[in-house]
């Protein structure tokens, strides 16, 4: 297939670019999801098809080599990946989270030197902020930096790093100074490492940690002993900023997490809308039976309006405006929209659900990790309704 041209060309419109994209899962993705997840191996020839279709490049700027397409097509893509294998649509976020950073707060020395690379796939990049001892609270990290000349020196231990392994590139949080409050001590890096290396200087990756979906896609803790980043590597140049650079890219990850559930979502309602005209119950498709209709059509009403969340949400981004409440909200539905139709689809397929035979018994092992993915869905309530609170103050 052929890659994908910038927008700006105009050789590929937006409805062009998602057909394409629904025939790549269709043919590539769909008919080799099941092995994948099984086996839980790095899916290297999918990833190679992702990058000769351009897809590593949809949204960096097309003077950087990129598509320069918007935020809308994106998720749009996701969606679409999602829907054949949920993990498939990770191998993106993680590099797109790391192009938005590099794109709006990095120097151009920075955007000239990675994000042509990043766009055409020849390196992809990791997001790593959580620590064995910090997730959802970003502010307790641990992991330092500490200036030595033209150097950092950096220890400490990341975890739950998608990409971790095959990343070329590191967008990475760091302490770099003992302030209060806290989050004001923090700084981004962007740490260059070779692809699938275990150890590299002062890093080491570990094994892939063993997970109940999200498979094939690594997930991996990394450690750094007095492993040493040059300052040119310090995300804009300046330090102290990474709280606010790492909250804005977390918006964009949630917005992803809300495109990628309504592509799980409406694969688990389709392949039950199937299932129930195929499978007879009572001399009669179970289709027919009226608990089933209501199963039906409250799925396919929760999957219609999560997707209409997940694109506003996407739309408030674009237009530059501040997303953090929309961004969680559509984070929020669309991930538990998503666990509950993929288990209406799990009781209306009935033993078969449970089947690895069906694909439903992997959607409703992967619709968790929307969930608890970029922020727990109670972090997401907590974020939603103080900012409410904000903006309706009494």
């Amino acid at each position: 297939m052929a890659g994908v041209a910038p927008a700006d060309d105009g050789a590929v419109q937006r409805e062009e670019l998602l057909e394409l994209v629904e025939r790549f899962t269709a043919e590539q993705i769909i008919p080799r999801a099941a092995q994948y997840d099984r086996e839980d191996v790095y899916p290297a020839e999918l990833v190679e098809a992702m990058r000769r279709l351009g897809l590593f490049g949809i949204t960096v700027p097309t003077a950087y080599g990129g598509s320069g397409l918007d935020l809308l097509t994106y998720t749009g893509i996701v969606e679409r990946l999602a829907y054949g294998w949920m993990s498939v649509s990770g191998f993106l976020n993680t590099h797109f989270m790391a192009c938005f950073l590099i794109e709006h707060f990095g120097t151009e020395d920075q955007k000239q030197r990675f994000l042509p690379r990043l766009a055409s796939g020849e390196i992809r990049a990791a997001y790593s902020l959580s620590e064995p001892d910090a997730g959802s609270d970003v502010a307790a990290i641990r992991t330092r930096a500490v200036r030595d000349g033209d150097e950092y020196v950096v220890n400490g231990t990341k975890m739950w790093l998608t990409n971790g392994r095959e990343a070329g590139l590191v967008a990475m949080l760091v302490k770099t100074a003992d302030v209060e409050p806290s989050h004001r001590g923090l700084s981004v890096l962007l740490l260059e490492k070779p692809p699938g290396a275990t150890h590299a200087g002062g890093i080491t990756v570990g094994p892939n940690i063993h997970k109940l979906g999200y498979r094939g896609i690594e997930t991996v803790e990394l450690s750094l002993v007095d492993h040493r980043v040059p300052v040119t590597g310090l995300l804009g140049g300046e330090e102290h900023l990474g709280f606010t650079q790492m909250m804005a890219a977390v918006e964009l990850g949630r917005v992803n997490i809300a495109a990628r559930a309504v592509g799980v979502a409406q694969r688990a309602l389709d392949e039950s809308l199937r299932y129930a005209q195929e499978r007879e119950a009572f001399g009669r498709p179970i289709a027919g039976h009226q608990a089933i209709l209501f199963k039906l059509a409250e799925m396919g009403t929760k999957v219609k309006a999560a997707r209409l969340m997940a694109r506003s949400a996407a739309e408030q981004k674009m237009r530059g405006e501040r997303a953090d409440l929309d961004a969680g909200m559509a984070k929020l539905f669309c991930s538990e929209v998503c666990w509950e139709v993929c288990q209406d689809a799990l009781r209306i397929h009935g033993g078969n659900g449970y089947a690895a035979d069906y694909p439903i018994e992997r959607l409703y092992r992967d619709a968790p990790l929307m969930i608890v993915g970029e922020g727990t869905n109670e972090i997401q309530k907590l974020v939603i309704g103080r900012r409410l609170l904000e903006e309706h103050r009494a």
